[in-house]
């Protein structure tokens, strides 16, 4: 929230004609849909110039046909019909030529005209730095000037990360110690992140200032791959500056130019307002860009007469808890009824206002403004965002119990942290950082002010980390460090593991602030130099993340420190112990999902954790497919999970028929040794055991060799059998009738082949029979 004790003056200068000069804000005509302003600002051809050109190719004209009708001044015939014949086609042909030409070149550099192009949506690349333009008969303006990079402060900005440079736009900016007046801006810079530098001599360049986009602070610039998206913001209140109706400006990164989308209107979609509605600017929100999904977003903020068009300055502000989110052109959203059916949002994108998510309409989500939005990918099907800190001009956002976003399901829930947490803030600066395996996701939470009680406001230095899915509260001890000076307004990115502080509000007492700072996510020190590494993809992700697309950016070289190992468990390359948090979730993301995790091996070679990452087709849509890796990991595992316990339960199967079989050849010899007269304490006679198997009498032949040989223990007895073969106990007899297995099952203790571990792996279930009827 911008300092009460601070005005300005805005750069305003949005037109270069005069009489535009001296119109007020609402007065000045607003350009057309997707029209390219130039740096230059050099827009400002008017009719009199086509006037002029149209009457300098007339005079061209009539010379042209005096020269062709002096050709014919002797004969007179000929004097009268050299305007048929000579000047009146060749008026024609100039006539057509203008016609076709003229439209040509109507939104272009020569002609410059600041109307609605005639034939469709143009946009020409911004000239350069060091160019001259002229405009009209001899009149010649210089382009504007580069960004001032040496400033005293500087805060409150709007900055965006792409490809390893920071775009820094608007925000305030000093020229001197204790200036109060002035400070808004349109500045334009960039700081290269692909090399290395010291925080006393930054690498940073001043961009071209825009003559179109606004001077703002407190807005959000949103980024894809390859544009820029400059999001609301609030004007100068000092002295008072009239906003104008709002329009999104884009900066397209590779043409180096910025285009107007003018009058945006919203789609309707899950959980949101009706569609077409205007879209408003607001100040002092929240905001977060995730180019993989397609989608920037802006939360809370709040609207005022520095915001919006026609609002009384004796009206109260309102503060807001919608959630409003963009669509970039060429990206797909299943929650907006514009893009049902895999539409893809086309040049202006798409709009949608999401206001009655889940508890979002209930009395327990508060309105905010100044807080901090931060995404997290995984838990749920296109990950979720979480919402720090903020407030209002008489209350705090709880920093104990966090409001998460399940963007799937555009649905609010809330989060319960455990252990201390930071002392109730706005304005802090947020970045998160991924484990190397993805086991946990650390939110580092700097700097911010206590505004409470007005007029006394606070700043702090402490920096804070917020493990996910934990949600453990970390205080970084920094005590001994070169910290900068507490802030609140700064501007914070990840790159290289590293965090870059950019600006910051210090308060009245410190005269001029360097402005960059560079804290190390994994040593959790503050460092005198922002230091590049070797290797890393073009988003800077963690090197096993690099096939999947929902992979934190800036994460490239980050392990996890040790003060968050001693409380989440796991080492530096992850492997937390804690999954879930700790105060657990009931509903929502965090109750039914879980962190997308990755194969990591550490030096050793011994991997951390293996599992399969997302599929890239199903992250380009916001969704994780079907993991192939882990599908097929688990298949396998599971075959031999069920092959182990097979061959155990076999093993266990033949030892019980082969001590079996043992006995009983034991058994069958001691009874051959006594004779058949003999009887058995625990062998029935055979007459016994022939009428307790058949009720006729009979006994089925079980003629048997024993020990290998063929030949008959004894000679047949009264009933027709072999009064020498020795009776099986009870218990190993088939029923009469049974099945050939069964029957052969007996056989084979007393065939003279001693059961095998293969014979037991082809048939398992005669073997069991065998031993289930002893």
């Amino acid at each position: 929230m911008t300092p009460p004790s601070q005005s300005a003056h805005p750069d305003r200068s949005t037109t270069d004609s005069d009489d535009a000069d001296h119109m007020s804000p609402l007065q000045q005509p607003r350009r057309s849909k997707f029209v390219e302003v130039d740096v230059d600002g050099d827009n400002n051809g008017n009719e009199e110039d086509i006037a002029a050109l149209l009457h300098r190719h007339t005079l061209e004209s009539r010379s042209r046909s005096s020269s062709y009708q002096s050709e014919f001044d002797g004969d007179p015939q000929s004097k009268s019909i050299a305007p048929v014949f000579s000047l009146h086609p060749r008026l024609y042909l100039l006539t057509l030529l203008l016609f076709i030409g003229l439209p040509l070149l109507y939104d272009t550099r020569w002609l410059s005209m600041p109307k609605t192009s005639i034939i469709g949506a143009r946009a020409g690349p911004i000239r350069s730095s060091d160019s001259m333009t002229g405009h009209g008969a001899g009149h010649m303006r210089p382009k504007r000037a580069d960004t001032v990079t040496d400033v005293c402060n500087r805060w409150a900005g709007q900055s965006a990360l792409v490809n390893g440079t920071i775009y820094l736009y608007g925000g305030h900016s000093t020229q001197e110690p204790g200036q109060r007046s002035g400070t808004w801006s349109n500045d334009f810079l960039s700081i290269d992140l692909s090399k290395s530098w010291k925080i006393a001599d930054p690498s940073v360049k001043g961009l071209p200032q825009p003559s179109g986009p606004p001077a703002v602070a407190n807005g959000y610039l949103w980024n894809s791959y390859d544009s820029l998206y400059l999001y609301g913001g609030i004007v100068s209140d000092s002295p008072p500056a009239q906003p104008d109706p709002y329009s999104l400006w884009e900066y397209q990164i590779k043409a180096e130019r910025w285009v107007e989308h003018s009058n945006p209107k919203t789609s309707g979609g899950n959980n949101s307002e009706d569609g077409d509605q205007p879209v408003l600017q607001a100040g002092e929100g929240a905001g977060i860009s995730i180019p993989e999904l397609g989608r920037g977003y802006y939360f809370g903020g709040h609207y005022d007469a520095f915001t919006t068009p026609g609002w009384s300055i004796s009206t109260n502000r309102t503060y807001l808890k919608a959630l409003l989110e963009f669509t970039y052109p060429g990206h797909s959203n299943d929650g907006v009824e514009a893009l049902a059916g895999g539409e893809t949002a086309g040049s202006d994108g798409v709009w949608r206002n999401v206001t009655r998510g889940g508890i979002q309409d209930t009395a327990r989500f508060p309105n905010r403004a100044d807080g901090s939005l931060v995404y997290v990918p995984g838990y749920g099907e296109q990950g979720m965002l979480l919402s720090i800190g903020g407030g209002t001009a008489e209350s705090f956002s709880q920093m104990n119990i966090i409001d998460v976003y399940d963007i799937a399901t555009s649905t609010w829930y809330k989060q319960a942290t455990d252990g201390e947490y930071p002392k109730l803030r706005v304005n802090p600066c947020a970045v998160a950082a991924s484990a190397p395996d993805g086991s946990s996701t650390n939110i580092y939470v700097y700097g911010g002010q206590n505004l409470i009680p007005y007029g006394q406001q606070i700043q702090y230095d402490d920096m804070w980390i917020l493990s996910i899915p934990s949600f453990k509260w970390i205080e970084v001890d920094t005590s001994g460090q070169s910290a900068p000076p507490a802030r609140v307004g700064a501007s914070c990115s990840i790159w290289d593991g590293q965090i870059v502080v950019v600006g910051g509000y210090t308060g009245p007492d410190l005269s001029c602030d360097n402005g960059f700072y560079v804290f190390s996510a994994t040593e959790l020190k503050w460092q005198n130099e922002f230091t590049a590494l070797d290797g890393g993809n073009t988003q800077n992700q963690q090197v096993s993340q690099e096939k999947d697309l929902t992979g934190l950016r800036g994460s490239f070289g980050y392990e996890v420190p040790g003060a968050v190992q001693s409380v989440i468990g796991g080492n530096a390359k992850g492997g937390a112990t804690i999954t879930a948090p700790v105060q657990a979730a009931t509903q929502g993301p965090l109750a039914t999902g879980k962190p997308i995790t990755y194969t990591v091996t550490d030096s050793s070679g011994a991997t951390v954790t293996q599992t399969g990452t997302v599929s890239p087709s199903g992250a380009s849509k916001g969704r994780h497919g079907p993991n192939i890796g882990a599908i097929v990991a688990g298949v396998v595992a599971g075959f031999f999970a069920v092959l182990a316990a097979y061959l155990g339960f076999c093993a266990y199967v033949y030892r019980r028929q082969l001590a079996l079989y043992k006995n009983h050849v034991a058994m069958s010899q001691r009874a051959a040794a006594r004779g058949p007269n003999e009887k058995s304490s625990f062998l029935p006679s055979s007459t016994e055991g022939s009428s307790a198997r058949n009720g006729k009498g009979s006994m089925t032949d079980q003629s048997s060799g024993v020990g290998g040989t063929s030949s008959r223990l004894a000679a047949t007895n009264s009933n027709g059998q072999d009064s020498s073969v020795v009776p099986l106990p009870t218990g190993l007899w088939p029923p009469v009738g049974g099945n050939s297995t069964a029957n052969s099952s007996n056989e084979d203790l007393l065939v003279g082949q001693e059961p095998s571990f293969v014979g037991v792996l082809l048939n398992p279930r005669r073997s069991l029979r065998v031993i289930n009827r002893d």
